[in-house]
C-alpha cells in the first residue's frame, strides 16, 4: 500500500478536478489562476529538474522567498522525490542565511531575488554543501552575476522536462516508494534565546496534523472545503502558513490566493475576502488599529456613529464570550441592525465580509481584541501548537469558545501539565522526529515515551479548556520571590492602538518597570491631529505628550492587576524593533536577551534611586 503524502493528494486531486482553481496570484495587477492540472504539472517539472541536478533522498532543499506559486511548486516537488525543504524568511539577513543553509546543509537554494542571491553570495564561502542557486527573478542577474552555481528558473524547468523526456516516471516512481518515516520539512525555529534549532517534521507528523484539522475539524466546517478561500502572506516558512497555504490546500483543495507583499495585506484581504483566516496576533492588533485611526479621524457624525455601533459591537462580544460563541436572541437582534449601521461596510472594507473561520495563534493575544472581532460577526478562535508537534495541540471550537483560553485538545492529541512546573507538555503521533543535528536537544524537548516538553506554563479552565500564561523561560522572579507571567501584562498593554511592543522587565529587582515602543501609524495620526510637530520615530517617541499618552495607558492597565504586578515606570525606546538589528526573531517575537543588552541603559535608569514612582503616578 503507497503512502498517502501531500504531493500525492496534489496528484489525485489534479486527475479528479484538472480544471479546478488551486491558487491565484497577482502578476502586473491581474489575478493569474492556476488551475490543479497545472499545479500538478508543475510540481513533476521542478521534481525532474531536481533529480537531473542529483539530488537524493533525504537532501535538503531550501527555499528564500516571498509567498507565491513557485514556493509551493518546489515544496511539493522536493517532497514529491522524498527530499526534505528547508525554508528561510525574507527578512533573513546576510548571517543568519550563512548559518541556516550550513547547519541545514542545503544542496540547492531557490532565491526569489537579487536582494536574496546578494545574501547567500555574500557568505558562499561558508557553504561548501550548496551546489546550486536557483532564482526567480532574472532582473539585475542573469547578466551581471558570473557565479558558476546560479542557475535560472525557467532554464531549471527546461532541465526538468529534458529530464522527464528521458525518464518519464522517475518522479512517480520515487513517490511510489515515499515512507511515513521520510523526513519532509525541516523548520527552523525564531530562536528567542539562541540559534534557531531545525525541528524536522516527518511524512506522518504531516499526515497527522491534516487528519486532526481536517478530519476532526479543528479549523473547518462541514464540506465542501474546495469553496474556501484563503489569503496566503505569512511567511511560508513557519509551520502555521505551511499548513493553510500547503497541507491544507492539498487535503480539501481550498484555493490559496498569494498576497502582493506584507505591505498589501490589508488591500489584498479586501480583494479576495477570504473564507478562513488565521493570523498571528500582530496581524488581528493592526487591523484594529487600522479601524481605530479611521473613525478618530472620519467626520463628526461618522465618529459618533461608529463609536456607538463599535460599543454596541463589545457588548455583544461581552455576550458572546459568557456564551462560548453562542448568540442569544439580544445579541442577534443588536447585530443585525448593527449590520445594517457599520458591521457590513466595516468588515467589507477590512476584508472579513466573508469569514466564516478565523483564528489567532502562534503567540498569546489580547482578550480584547478578540471580543472586537467576535463583536463584529468574525467568528473568532485562539488556538495554540507549535513547530515541535506540527502545530496541533488545542482550538476553541465552534460554540465552545472560551475567552483567555486556548482550547481544548484536538482529538488523537493527550495534553498533561506538569503538577510542580507548569509545564505544558503534548504526545500524539505528530510530535516531530527531533533537532536536527542536535540530540542533546531532542533529548531535552522529547521524552523516550514520546511526551514534548512544550516549554509553554499553562492551567486547566473548568477541567477542559487549556490558559497558556508565558513561556518558562519569560517568568520574572521579583526580589520578594513572586512569579510573574509578563506576557498578560504585555498583551494588556498592547491591546491600546497607540503601543506597538511591550516588554515586562523586573528579574530580581523589587518592581516590575517597563520598555515601551510606540505604533508609529497610530501615534503620528493622533499627534497630527493634535498639531504637534515631530520629524522621525525617536523625534514623536520623546515628545512630553506622547509620554502623557503612554503613561495614561499604563496606568488603565494597572488597574486591571494586583500592585506586585503593576509597572511603577516605564521607559520609551528610541527605535521601532527591527529583526536585522537581532532584536527581534524573523517571526517578529521580541528577543528579551538581546533588548536588556541593547538597551541596558534604558533597563537601568528604571531603577536608578530616584523614586519608584517617577514615570507613573496618580
Amino acid at each position: 500500500m503507497s503512502t498517502t503524502t501531500v504531493a500525492t493528494r496534489v496528484r489525485d486531486r489534479a486527475r479528479s478536478r484538472p480544471r479546478g482553481i488551486a491558487m491565484r496570484e497577482k502578476d502586473f495587477g491581474v489575478w493569474q489562476e492556476v488551475t490543479w492540472a497545472e499545479y500538478w504539472e508543475n510540481i513533476q517539472l521542478v521534481g525532474h529538474g531536481l533529480l537531473a541536478l542529483g539530488l537524493d533522498v533525504g537532501d535538503r532543499v531550501a527555499i528564500h522567498s516571498e509567498n507565491r506559486r513557485e514556493w509551493l511548486y518546489a515544496d511539493l516537488a522536493t517532497a514529491a522525490i522524498r527530499a526534505t525543504t528547508m525554508g528561510l524568511y525574507p527578512t533573513n539577513p546576510a548571517a543568519e542565511v550563512a548559518y541556516l543553509l550550513a547547519h541545514s546543509g542545503s544542496k540547492i537554494l531557490i532565491a526569489e531575488d537579487q536582494e536574496q542571491v546578494d545574501k547567500v553570495l555574500e557568505v558562499i564561502e561558508q557553504l561548501p554543501d550548496l551546489e546550486r542557486i536557483i532564482y526567480l527573478e532574472p532582473r539585475g542577474i542573469r547578466r551581471r552575476y558570473e557565479d558558476p552555481k546560479l542557475l535560472y528558473w525557467d532554464d531549471f524547468l527546461a532541465i526538468g522536462a529534458r529530464h522527464r523526456e528521458e525518464f518519464p516516471g522517475a518522479v512517480e516512481g520515487r513517490m511510489a516508494k515515499a515512507r511515513p518515516d521520510d523526513v519532509m520539512t525541516l523548520i527552523y525555529t525564531s530562536g528567542t534565546t539562541g540559534p534557531p534549532k531545525g525541528a524536522m517534521l516527518s511524512v506522518d507528523n504531516v499526515e497527522f496534523a491534516i487528519e486532526a484539522l481536517v478530519s476532526g475539524g479543528g479549523f473547518t466546517s462541514p464540506p465542501p472545503h474546495d469553496r474556501d478561500l484563503l489569503l496566503s502572506y505569512l511567511p511560508l516558512c513557519h509551520v502555521a502558513e505551511r499548513i493553510f497555504s500547503t497541507w491544507f490546500n492539498a487535503a480539501v483543495g481550498v484555493q490559496v490566493n498569494f498576497a502582493e507583499s506584507v505591505d498589501t495585506v490589508v488591500v489584498n484581504l479586501a480583494e479576495v475576502q477570504p473564507t478562513i483566516l488565521f493570523g498571528v496576533p500582530r496581524i488581528w492588533e493592526k487591523i484594529l488599529a487600522g479601524v481605530n485611526i479611521r473613525t478618530a479621524s472620519a467626520s463628526p457624525l461618522k465618529r459618533i456613529s461608529a463609536r456607538l455601533w463599535l460599543r454596541v459591537a463589545d457588548w455583544i462580544g461581552s455576550r458572546l464570550v459568557r456564551s462560548g460563541g453562542r448568540h442569544t436572541v439580544g445579541t442577534r437582534l443588536g447585530y443585525a441592525v448593527g449590520w445594517v449601521f457599520l458591521y457590513r461596510s466595516l468588515r467589507d472594507r477590512i476584508g472579513v465580509r466573508k469569514v466564516r473561520y478565523a483564528a489567532s495563534g502562534a503567540a498569546p493575544i489580547a482578550p480584547e481584541v478578540l471580543k472586537f472581532f467576535m463583536g463584529i460577526g468574525v467568528p473568532m478562535h485562539e488556538v495554540y501548537g507549535m513547530t515541535e508537534n506540527s502545530a496541533v495541540a488545542t482550538a476553541n471550537r465552534p460554540g465552545r469558545v472560551k475567552l483567555g483560553t486556548v482550547g481544548e485538545p484536538h482529538p488523537g492529541a493527550e495534553l498533561r501539565i506538569d503538577p510542580e512546573t507548569g509545564e505544558i507538555l503534548t504526545r500524539h503521533r505528530g510530535v516531530f522526529v527531533g533537532y536536527w543535528r542536535d540530540e542533546a536537544a531532542t533529548r531535552i524537548a522529547k521524552e523516550p515515551d514520546g511526551w514534548l516538553h512544550t516549554g509553554d506554563v499553562g492551567e486547566w479552565v473548568d477541567g477542559t479548556h487549556v490558559k497558556v500564561t508565558d513561556r518558562m523561560k519569560d517568568i520574572i522572579i521579583t526580589t520578594g520571590g513572586k512569579n510573574i507571567s509578563p506576557s498578560e501584562i504585555e498583551n494588556a498593554l498592547k491591546t491600546s492602538p497607540y503601543i506597538k511592543e511591550a516588554v515586562v522587565v523586573g528579574e530580581r529587582r523589587k518592581f516590575l518597570g517597563a520598555l515601551i515602543s510606540i505604533e508609529l501609524d497610530t501615534v503620528g495620526d493622533w499627534a497630527q491631529r493634535r498639531k504637534i510637530p515631530y520629524t522621525t520615530y525617536r523625534d514623536l517617541a520623546e515628545r512630553p505628550e506622547v509620554r502623557d499618552l503612554v503613561r495614561e495607558v499604563v496606568q488603565r492597565v494597572n488597574d486591571r492587576f494586583a500592585t506586585i504586578e503593576q509597572i511603577k515606570d516605564f521607559r520609551m525606546l528610541p527605535k521601532e524593533l527591527d529583526h536585522e538589528d537581532g532584536e527581534l526573531t524573523a517571526t517578529q517575537k521580541v528577543k528579551r536577551a538581546a533588548l536588556a543588552d541593547r538597551f541596558g541603559d534604558l533597563v537601568e535608569s528604571i531603577y536608578a534611586p530616584k523614586g519608584a514612582d517617577a514615570e507613573v503616578s496618580r
